[in-house]
């Protein structure tokens, strides 16, 4: 089999895979964010690492507006046109023209609540929400229409899937979880639901880059193939079989992105990746659980996906 048959097979209920499936991923220098020098570096991480599906990064940030200073702002957001995305497609066109046949190409899609941080900061979406939540949908429901744009341009270039990220519900966000059942999750499933259902290989990624979980109960209903999340929740740490089980679905991950995978020892990665591929749930990728440090030598990552690759339970 090739690559690409070799992860999907982790999604068939009636076989237990004879192969475990690793990935991860970094962003690039801005020299590599754009046109033909974009491909060419993630086809050489693909290649020189050895994993096992082409993860492409999202580097195409929206437009900063410093005047969102009131909830009512939100409203005057612009609607994006596909326009906006030649950069990103032209890159995402490449990549699945080049290695589809052999590999899964799956795109980095950050949520509405996320794109709405770059705009104008995380704290600024944040405190929105709070003051005044029907304002603030408005410009969720404008980033979710755009976002919604470039998504169904993806598919139509033959993508596989997409990496959903999510935030919202750290423990340090919110006084409760309301906010982001309301303003939040809405507009994730707008987005999830319809990849799930046109894509046949999505990765649910619960981001903890500006806090950790006190629980991930307001996440187990989304959308998504393969769960990705920090093992950390609250004050205890979960097993990959446990996550997988939580989830109902294949666990992705297992090391931590600035552990012993971006400044280990070769030895200590191939002793930290046997531990956990011993206590890993029958379908299971080996990754971290977020974007390795830029960084992270590629040596680092090598040595810990061949471990994974050479595994015999």
């Amino acid at each position: 089999m090739n690559k690409r048959e070799q992860v999907l097979q982790i999604l068939d209920q009636n076989k237990i895979p004879d192969y475990i499936p690793a990935g991860f991923f970094l962003h690039f220098d801005p020299s590599f964010h754009r046109g033909q020098s974009a491909i060419e570096k993630h086809l050489e991480f693909f290649h020189y690492t050895g994993m096992d599906f082409v993860k492409i990064q999202f580097e195409h940030a929206f437009q900063p507006n410093p005047n969102l200073l009131k909830p009512v702002d939100w409203q005057k957001i612009p609607r994006l046109s596909e326009d906006y995305f030649v950069e990103p497609l032209s890159v995402i066109d490449g990549l699945v023209k080049a290695v589809k046949r052999q590999a899964l190409v799956i795109v980095t899609l950050y949520s509405p609540f996320m794109m709405a941080g770059q705009i104008n900061g995380q704290e600024t979406i944040t405190r929105h929400i709070l003051e005044d939540p029907q304002r603030a949908k408005m410009g969720l429901e404008i980033i979710t229409e755009s976002m919604l744009i470039f998504v169904r341009a993806c598919i139509r270039l033959g993508v596989d899937g997409f990496y959903t990220s999510t935030q919202g519900a750290e423990t340090s966000r919110f006084p409760d979880s309301s906010p982001f059942l309301e303003c939040i999750k809405p507009f994730d499933f707008a987005i999830m639901q319809e990849v799930n259902q046109r894509c046949i290989f999505n990765i649910l990624h619960i981001c903890d880059y500006h806090g950790g979980y006190a629980d991930y109960s307001v996440f187990t209903d989304y959308p998504g193939h393969i769960v990705n999340c920090s093992l950390h929740l609250g004050d205890r740490r979960l097993t990959g079989i446990e996550a997988s089980k939580l989830f109902h679905r294949p666990f992705m991950g297992g090391l931590e992105r600035k552990g012993i995978i971006s400044t280990g020892l070769t030895t200590e990665i191939e002793e930290t990746v046997l531990r956990i591929l011993s206590d890993a749930p029958d379908r299971f990728i080996l990754a971290a659980d977020c974007t390795v440090p830029g960084e992270t030598p590629w040596d680092n990552l090598r040595v810990a996906i061949r471990t994974a690759h050479e595994y015999k339970k």
